[in-house]
């Protein structure tokens, strides 16, 4: 029986990412300098609310870009992680945001200062 260091490196940096930060943001680019409007527009979002993220450039490792989808089961980047848990893509942020719900949600995390 073998224990979950798996034939996955990127599921294992993923996991420990998402385990060692409160909000992690898997995206093309850096929170700096995004690479992709879809990271730039949930960066923004994440800045405007305040909240305090690590970003993780998944386009300097083409095997953290694919493990990123499959550990998540999500088609698409970039990919928002609060307290271990995925949030969604751009869309569904970007969603939450308009509708006040993602500012709720980081305030009920305690990863935002309500």
């Amino acid at each position: 029986m073998t224990d979950t260091a798996t034939a996955n490196p990127a599921h294992d940096f993923i996991a420990k990412t998402v385990g060692d930060h409160l909000v992690v943001l898997f995206m093309k680019g850096v929170p700096e300098q995004p690479r992709c409007g879809f990271s730039a527009q949930v960066v923004q979002i994440l800045d405007h609310l305040g909240a305090d993220f690590v970003g993780v450039d998944v386009l300097q490792d083409e095997m953290l870009r694919d493990g990123v989808k499959t550990y998540s089961d999500w088609p698409t980047i970039p990919q928002l992680y609060v307290k271990g848990e995925f949030v969604g893509g751009c869309d569904i942020v970007r969603e939450m945001f308009q509708a006040g719900e993602l500012k709720t949600f980081l305030a009920e995390q305690g990863v935002l200062d309500a």
